[in-house]
C-alpha cells in the first residue's frame, strides 16, 4: 500500500522515529528524554494496540535507510504526529518496565 492512501486518516511511524540512538538529523522526531532505545517493532505494534490505534505492520524500508532495519507500522491519526510518537514511546517503556520487573 502506498503512503498516498494514508493522507489525512493514518500516520506511518518508522523505528527510528522514536530511537534514542537515533540523531534528529537521521530521523528521530522526539526529545531524547521521551525516546526509547532501540525499540522493536513488536514493542511499537504492542504500544499501538495499548493505545487504541489500530496498528497495521508493514515489511518496507525507509527510502533513506533502506540498507537498515524494516518495518514500518500504520496507524490511526487521532491526534497529531508529534502526539502520538510521544505517546507510543512512553507506552513501549511502559511495557518493558512491566517485563523488566
Amino acid at each position: 500500500m502506498s503512503l498516498r492512501e494514508y493522507i489525512g486518516e493514518k500516520i506511518v511511524i518508522w523505528p527510528h522515529n522514536i530511537d534514542c540512538t537515533v540523531s534528529r538529523k537521521k530521523g528521530r522526531k522526539i526529545s531524547l528524554k521521551e525516546c526509547v532505545s532501540k525499540p522493536k517493532i513488536d514493542e511499537i505494534v504492542k504500544a499501538a494496540e495499548n493505545l487504541g490505534l489500530s496498528p497495521i505492520q508493514e515489511d518496507k524500508s525507509h527510502p533513506k535507510r533502506w540498507f537498515m532495519e524494516r518495518g514500518r507500522i500504520v496507524v490511526l491519526k487521532k491526534a497529531n504526529k508529534l502526539t502520538i510518537l510521544k505517546n507510543i514511546a512512553s507506552e513501549v517503556k511502559k511495557l518493558r518496565a512491566k517485563i523488566g520487573g
